[in-house]
């Protein structure tokens, strides 16, 4: 614990950093939370740094979806075939489903309300928090780092983007299930047919059911690693000025009004 949250002085905290990654809180568009949780159940709450949530909705979603068939469903819906995905539906797990699904799409949206509020009271506040963690495990520090990179490395592998901007819980969990996703597709089969010029075979080894996973987690790994990386250097900046005026900046300072 750091010398500003032990005292208790202060009700709000922007950021913390720890060994395990920068967390703080912004104010975020709470439509983009609440449909990324629709695109993928626990994807909203990862945004918002609720990772024990998101990792628990995350796993729900995949062991739910694999039983109830709701992949492969929505393949057959895809090619038009609407009865042949009304027969592969287990209602067993599909009912089980529902609910929880609502729950992290109303959820998310709520808590980003909510956070929207406190972090609003946390700006005015501005309190200051630690901007360096050592242990024996990992350094962390808030820095400056390009989004764009961050993209580039999403694009390469999930997870490898959060790794690069230090956001470690969403870039470990991310590479272990893209890694799964990978092998139950036969993505990688699929890929060294395709490049050797054998479609047919190419299509064939693949297992759609959990083929559509991979877009999904595509997708967030790069959205998540852009915006982190663009509110870390909102962040970095905000703590340089204040650092800045609290050190160097002679009080009776004061900028000249434009007219």
């Amino acid at each position: 614990m750091n010398n500003f949250t032990s005292t208790n002085k202060y009700r709000r905290f922007k950021a913390h950093i720890s060994i395990f990654g920068t967390t703080q809180v912004h104010v975020r568009n709470p439509y983009i939370v609440a449909w990324w949780s629709a695109a993928f159940p626990g994807f909203g709450h990862l945004l918002l740094s609720k990772y024990l949530r998101g990792f628990v909705l995350f796993i729900w979603e995949v062991y739910i979806n694999i039983h109830a068939n709701l992949n492969l469903a929505m393949v057959y819906s895809f090619c038009g075939e609407i009865d042949r995905a009304k027969d592969i539906l287990d209602t067993r797990w599909i009912l089980l489903y529902i609910p929880v699904y609502i729950f992290g799409i109303w959820d998310s949206y709520r808590t980003t309300l909510d956070l929207n509020k406190v972090a609003v009271l946390a700006e005015r506040e501005n309190a200051p928090f630690n901007t360096f963690s050592i242990g024996a495990l990992e350094v962390n520090y808030l820095d400056q780092r390009n989004p764009i990179l961050a993209i580039i490395w999403s694009i390469f592998m999930p997870g490898t983007g959060q790794l690069y901007i230090h956001r470690i819980l969403t870039g470990f969990f991310a590479l272990i299930w893209v890694v799964v996703f990978y092998y139950q597709a036969n993505f990688l089969p699929a890929i060294h047919y395709l490049f050797s010029g054998n479609i047919s075979q190419s299509t064939a080894v693949l297992n759609p059911e959990w083929l559509l996973f991979l877009p999904s987690i595509y997708g967030f790994s790069i959205y998540d690693a852009y915006s982190n990386t663009v509110e870390n250097n909102k962040l970095f900046d905000n703590n340089q000025r204040n650092y800045l005026i609290n050190d160097y900046q002679h009080y009776r300072f004061r900028l000249p009004l434009r007219k």
